[in-house]
């Protein structure tokens, strides 16, 4: 019994050592390539021209009628369906 358990506590060591050493390999692999990516591809500088806007949403007023009744239907049965 003694015996099995040295064995165990052997095993439980050398398991937890592995993933330690694993886990320092993969910080210092994840940290390398983070450097090299960043050394190589730096983030692109933002250009002080002004930049043209997208258009805004439609006023309220400008949503065609049809395609608000079809919405509407749309939440309506979809309400009907998933009632609490």
């Amino acid at each position: 019994m003694n015996e099995l358990l040295a064995q165990a506590l052997e095993l439980m060591l050398a398991g937890m050592g592995f993933v330690f050493v694993f886990l320092i390999l993969l910080i210092i692999a994840t940290s390398l390539a983070s450097k090299i990516i960043t050394r190589y591809f730096p983030e692109p500088v933002a250009s002080s021209a002004p930049v043209s806007k997208a258009p805004s949403a439609p006023a309220p007023s400008q949503v065609d009628a049809q395609l608000l009744s079809v919405i509407s239907a749309a939440v309506k049965e979809y309400r009907s369906r998933h009632k609490k």
